[in-house]
């Protein structure tokens, strides 16, 4: 089995809402609605799933100059195990993800380090 790390990411994270923002101006009917929806994925790729992840938010960009703060679009993860990366695709059909306007999921392969 291969290792997936899964980003979720959205128009709203790219135009500098954080996802706690997000969150807090979401009514308790829509998070329960969206829960149901996540749920129901777990359920359905619960064989699949490595780490379920969170919502990500307050990102800092580094480098050598020193640290930032930043824009990303990237507002949560997953990490998956599937056989190929065409399985990890057909794990994101229907995923709650989408219902989010603008909404897209990127995923990497996590890149086996002999000897490590």
């Amino acid at each position: 089995m291969k290792k997936f790390v899964v980003l979720y990411q959205s128009e709203a994270a790219a135009a500098g809402e954080s996802t706690a923002e997000a969150i807090a101006n979401t009514s308790p009917e829509q998070m329960k609605a969206g829960m149901a929806l996540w749920q129901a994925w777990h359920a359905k790729c619960k064989d699949a799933i490595v780490d379920l992840g969170a919502p990500l938010g307050g990102a800092v960009r580094v480098d050598a100059a020193g640290a930032a703060a930043a824009h990303s679009a990237v507002s949560g993860y997953s990490v998956l195990q599937a056989e190929s990366k065409d399985a990890a695709v057909r794990l994101m059909e229907g995923h709650p993800h989408f219902h989010m306007p603008g909404a897209s999921i990127e995923i990497l392969e996590v890149v086996p380090m002999p000897g490590v």
